[in-house]
């Protein structure tokens, strides 16, 4: 019985930090230093955690970072003044508004409200756009370092045939575009979509964003097909599950990621090299 190679997220994330700290080092040269705001609203521990590696991450790689910690009542006026003053401040050329939001705040007026050119989580419908017609621009963390995990890990994407589980626009939408633009054949499924089975085990490459655990089995994937799990679920027990039904699908997948340290640790890795390109357009390095 073949097992699936596992593509080690934690080894490949580390191999593009090497590349951003270099990257880094010849903007300081430049005497600009790449910095990065975070916004956190509340005490949502989950966040809390999110928010705190990544600024532990822009430390290490050389970056300067701040983050800005409001309450949870914070009211809408005062988080988009806070955004506002961000957008404003040379210092900073990446700003991060940690979601989800508290209910109470219209998370879509504050994506509007962060500078696309600072927009460092890909969300702005400018960013978006821009990813929607083939322009360069800031793309979603988390898509951008699924492409670079299939990038090193060799997966021809010309011709291949893509099916991605969920249509959300944080990983599901802008991951199909991405694979569009390798020239990948790319179906899109979602809740909605009537006999599932059938078209993932279609896929040469099957990416899984959906935020059901282990909701991928075995029998929905094809033989030797690389599967990418997207998703990070709290189970009943305390454990950490992804989206697909690890155990089972490493006997058939020709190559897998794990939860936790697949897809996680290259999310972080893209938002700090995101950083350093937004850092690089004040340069006028476009």
């Amino acid at each position: 019985m073949t097992t699936a190679r596992i593509i080690d997220g934690k080894k490949i994330a580390e191999a593009f930090r090497l590349e951003i700290a270099r990257d880094i080092k010849s903007l300081a040269a430049k005497g600009v230093t790449p910095g990065l705001a975070a916004v956190l609203v509340g005490d949502n521990p989950a966040s809390q955690v999110y928010v705190r590696n990544k600024k532990k991450t822009a430390h290490e790689l050389g970056m300067y970072s701040e983050l800005h910690e409001l309450d949870k009542n914070t009211t809408e006026e005062s988080l988009l003044k806070k955004v506002d003053e961000l957008n404003r401040d040379p210092k900073i050329h990446g700003i991060l508004v940690q979601l989800p939001l508290p209910k109470h705040l219209d998370e879509k007026k504050i994506i509007n409200a962060v500078s696309p050119d600072k927009d460092v989580d890909g969300l702005h419908p400018i960013s978006a756009g821009k990813l929607l017609t083939g322009q360069p621009g800031l793309v979603p963390c988390t898509p951008f370092g699924v492409m670079k995990l299939l990038e090193y890990m060799n997966v021809e994407l010309k011709g291949a045939h893509a099916v991605v589980l969920g249509r959300s626009n944080l990983v599901g939408k802008p991951v199909a575009l991405m694979l569009l633009q390798k020239d990948a054949t790319v179906t899109m499924c979602h809740s909605r979509t009537r006999d599932l089975a059938s078209i993932t085990s279609q896929a040469d490459i099957l990416i899984a964003a959906v935020g059901k655990a282990r909701m991928v089995t075995a029998d929905m994937i094809k033989p030797g097909a690389v599967v990418i799990d997207v998703g990070i679920n709290r189970l009943p027990d305390g454990k950490l599950a992804g989206d697909v039904d690890y155990d089972s699908v490493i006997s058939k997948a020709g190559m897998v990621t794990p939860v936790p340290g697949g897809v996680g640790p290259m999310t972080i890795a893209m938002l700090m090299a995101n950083t350093v390109t937004a850092a690089k357009w004040t340069l006028g390095e476009r």
